[in-house]
């Protein structure tokens, strides 16, 4: 299966930056977020508990 990593990024970036409001240290998970492969991407999603099976992309099997 493959994970759709730009709109998984996307979510990551509203999160932190939701937290940065009352937490400094968020910005940090910003940075990290910005530059992170997409494993990294994937790795930090579940320390921070993201339910993966929404950014799972359905392919169409063709017959």
């Amino acid at each position: 299966m493959e994970i759709d990593i730009l709109s998984l990024k996307k979510d990551l970036l509203d999160y932190f930056g939701t937290a940065s409001s009352y937490n400094p240290i968020a910005i940090m998970n910003i940075v990290e977020v910005e530059q992170a492969s997409p494993l990294k991407l994937i790795e930090i999603a579940k320390n921070n508990n993201f339910d993966l099976n929404k950014y799972y992309i359905k392919v169409k099997k063709k017959y």
